[in-house]
């Protein structure tokens, strides 16, 4: 590790010594116009709830334009977060599940996600609603840190804010079409323009994906990764209502069927044994998403007030297999008891939020922000496992076979008063104090037995950042913030588990070196958790249990720098280290002084991109991302850990700003590994089971645009 950190720090102070080298090689005379074209522009992020550069932000924040979108091929949220350090999606269970962890707090199933997610201004507030095909993205930024004081108490270890691309005031569009391994198919296509009035715009866009996938079940000899469709269909109509009025009304909707719980049996309990799957069931996923979003914004003089009121319908049905084998190669079944033993459960969330919020103009020596939030979820699960006896899913309908039926209706309700109010004390020097106030209302109803169970919970969120501005985009910043995550309840006669606190420390920089040409950020934070949310599986229960880890610290860095030696060449990197300590453990005594669960020692990201001129309206492209994993430790108990992998991705092509062609390839190292893991002894299960990862991939893509 030490040996590492010190080559990943050689690294940063080599590509922080390039523009020494190459200003020394420009001549004094050089051109003004070829030097401006090769500064990079200013990146412009909202990440504190209005427009500011990024590098003016005292926070550590990830942030990825359309053009970089673009670029580096992103086309999903697993995409982004693959790129950015100290931050991992894990794929699980069901097609939309995911696990995210950042800085290694991590994501709860059928919980609060550890950052809060926002589109356009919406919290998504199910879990479902994060892995999702991207497309028509303006801007993806990630801020590292609680940010509770703006984005409220999911947002305990950051926030995630994508932007979709607004409707133009002219007639605009773009098509594309990518073909890969495993006959995966991803077609988008978007068109913009005004609506009989320039005063009204709109924009239509859409994404169709379909895959026979590339993980193959070796009993049934089929691929259990595959997508039979999951399309998603955009569209946004915005208008002036007035000189002081902006209105935006926003929908969308989503359909899938897809490939599900395809977990492998690992009997050697080696958490680098990467097996494939062997059930006799072939798991699926099937849903829909509605989204409706409309916001309105009127500049009141002394401020700007802002209405967002959404509505958000999540859905989804699986089955799968319950004891991830098969009548023939383990005749002894499910527990050794000699069945075999299936899974599924219907999942219906709806979410009703209400936000309002004043923001003072940006032009004045004391700046605020106040609002109030409202949201409703309810959410209803029916989970069952039944006997196995034909290898079919219409036994899941038969009562008798029926080993575990359990329903539950969950109505939350969550109410917040936010501000932040930053005062320039000095030349350069400037305080920003925020406060959040939270509560939470959680009521659950037993469906069988007519039980509700109850309980509140709520927090006050301080967060206070000093901030001191060398120069231009240079600064250093000192920051005390807090979040929270709330507690709740697990499935009907399972217990329930605490809320989740943290108090996050953390100094940081920015700088823009030679000339615009650099930009290295970095930060240092230690946080320390109270009741930190994990949970661990019991499948004799059929069920996903929530649990608190008493005390934990973590404590890591993050560096980040693109370097832009000419207009046409760029160097990329970023490191992350992320250590916990479980200080106070009373659920599974004895593992005080392990990591937590899924948390990855350090990751390292580096790349580079050249786009050569090849002819006077052509030229060429060549993109390669490097992704390195340190170990994984999957359980409190630090006994099953995955080696350190490494990822490579590359891009190659041909474009203008019209049309582009491309060779794409993904994991071209061919890295096997588990994106998820659970062994026996967290599990309820005989057998230890991993979630493999994809395999390597690649593929040509096709864009137009006008």
């Amino acid at each position: 590790m030490r040996n590492t950190l010190l080559l990943s720090a050689s690294s940063f102070l080599a590509l922080a010594a390039l523009p020494s080298a190459a200003m020394a090689q420009t001549s004094a005379d050089a051109d003004q116009e070829t030097e401006q074209k090769q500064r990079p522009a200013p990146i412009i992020v909202t990440a504190q709830r209005r427009a500011e550069n990024l590098q003016e932000v005292p926070a550590q924040v990830t942030a990825y334009t359309s053009q970089v979108i673009e670029d580096a091929n992103i086309k999903s949220t697993q995409d982004f977060v693959n790129l950015t350090p100290n931050m991992s999606l894990d794929s699980s269970d069901t097609y939309n599940n995911t696990f995210v962890v950042v800085r290694g707090v991590t994501q709860i199933n059928n919980a609060d996600a550890p950052v809060a997610i926002i589109i356009d201004g919406v919290p998504q507030n199910d879990q479902k609603q994060f892995n999702q095909n991207l497309f028509d993205i303006e801007r993806i930024e990630v801020l590292k840190g609680p940010q509770g004081a703006l984005y409220g108490r999911n947002a305990i270890g950051g926030a995630v804010n994508i932007v979709t691309r607004e409707p133009t005031d002219y007639l605009s569009g773009f098509a594309s079409a990518s073909y890969g391994r495993g006959d995966a198919v991803n077609l988008s296509a978007g068109i913009s323009g005004p609506l009989g009035s320039e005063n009204v715009k709109f924009r239509v866009s859409g994404v169709y994906v379909t895959d026979n996938g590339r993980i193959t079940n070796t009993f049934l000899d089929e691929n259990v990764d595959f997508v039979d469709h999951d399309f998603t269909i955009r569209g946004r109509i915005t208008a002036d209502a007035a000189d002081w009025l902006e209105l935006d009304l926003r929908a969308s909707f989503r359909d899938f069927d897809a490939g599900s719980q395809f977990d492998s049996v690992v009997f050697s309990g080696d958490a680098n044994d990467f097996v494939d799957p062997q059930t006799n069931l072939l798991g699926f996923t099937v849903g829909e998403q509605w989204d409706v979003t409309f916001k309105g914004d009127a500049d009141l003089g002394f401020a700007t007030l802002t209405s967002i009121t959404a509505y958000n319908d999540v859905s989804e049905v699986n089955r799968g297999d319950l004891d991830f084998r098969n009548p023939v190669d383990s005749p002894g079944g499910f527990l050794g008891l000699g069945i075999q033993v299936g899974q599924g459960q219907d999942r219906f969330v709806e979410l009703f939020s209400q936000e309002l919020r004043l923001t003072s103009p940006d032009d004045q020596d004391v700046r605020w922000i106040a609002g109030a939030f409202y949201m409703n979820t309810q959410r209803a699960l029916r989970t069952r496992a039944f006997v196995d006896l034909d290898g079919t899913f219409e036994q899941i309908d038969v009562a008798p076979l029926l080993l575990i039926d359990r329903q539950e209706d969950n109505d939350f309700d969550s109410y917040a008063l936010f501000g932040q109010v930053d005062v320039d004390l000095a030349d350069g020097l400037t305080l920003s104090a925020g406060l959040r106030y939270d509560r939470e209302e959680r009521d659950q109803t037993d469906l069988v037995t007519g039980n509700v169970r109850s309980a509140s919970f709520d927090s006050v969120q301080p967060k206070i950042t000093l901030t001191y501005n060398l120069a231009d985009e240079q600064l250093i910043y000192a920051t005390y913030a807090t979040g929270f995550r709330a507690g709740g309840f697990n499935a009907p006669g399972l217990g329930s588990f605490e809320d989740e606190t943290l108090e996050n420390f953390e100094l940081g920089f920015k700088t823009t070196l030679a000339d615009g040409k650099l930009r290295f950020n970095g930060a240092a934070y230690l946080s320390n958790v109270d009741d930190f949310q994990f949970f661990f599986v019991d499948a004799a229960q059929a069920a996903q249990i929530i649990n608190n880890i008493d005390e934990v610290r973590l404590y890591g860095f993050e560096l980040e720098a693109q370097y832009y030696a000419t207009s046409d060449f760029q160097i990329f990197a970023a490191v992350g280290t992320t250590e916990s300590d479980i200080r106070a453990i009373t659920v599974f005594p004895g593992n005080e002084g392990n990591r937590t669960p899924k948390t990855t020692q350090w990751t390292l990201n580096a790349g580079a991109q050249f786009t050569p001129e090849l002819t006077t309206d052509l030229d060429g492209f060549f993109r390669v991302d490097y992704e390195h994993r340190g170990d994984r430790f999957w359980q409190v108990d630090n006994l099953d850990i995955q080696e350190p992998l490494n990822l490579l991705n590359l891009r190659v092509g041909i474009e203008n700003e019209t049309y582009g062609v491309y060779l794409w390839g993904r994991n071209l190292t061919g890295e096997r590994y588990f994106t998820d893991f659970n062994p026996r002894e967290f599990s309820g299960l005989d057998i230890d089971i991993g979630f493999r990862g994809q395999p390597s991939s690649y593929g040509v893509e096709a864009r137009v645009s006008f």
